[in-house]
């Protein structure tokens, strides 16, 4: 089975979800936890139509480009004008 197959047959089972759960709806009215399976209902199919896109666009990229962290030490010269923030001053003990 083909990515789109798998997407329509998905598709076809929250169209069939979603009219049982109106069904639910209609026989046991506006509960908390029938609202409660809609809104799940309603955030798979707002997954699957994000799914559908990011299969349909495949050259998009996905995440941004990583940056190497060297593992080396940092220069401490970076830090010479500034305070250890939160220690206390150099010359007295951190409460």
């Amino acid at each position: 089975m083909s990515v789109h197959d798998d997407l329509s047959s998905v598709q076809r089972s929250l169209d069939e979800l979603s009219r049982t759960v109106t069904r639910l709806e209609q026989r046991l009215g506006g509960g908390l936890e029938v609202r409660r399976v809609r809104t799940d209902a309603d955030h798979l199919r707002e997954s699957l139509a994000l799914l559908r896109a990011a299969v349909a666009a495949p050259d998009a990229p996905k995440r941004p480009d990583l940056v190497p962290i060297p593992d080396t030490p940092y220069d401490g010269s970076l830090w010479t004008d500034s305070d250890d923030e939160g220690l206390g001053a150099r010359d007295r003990r951190a409460p």
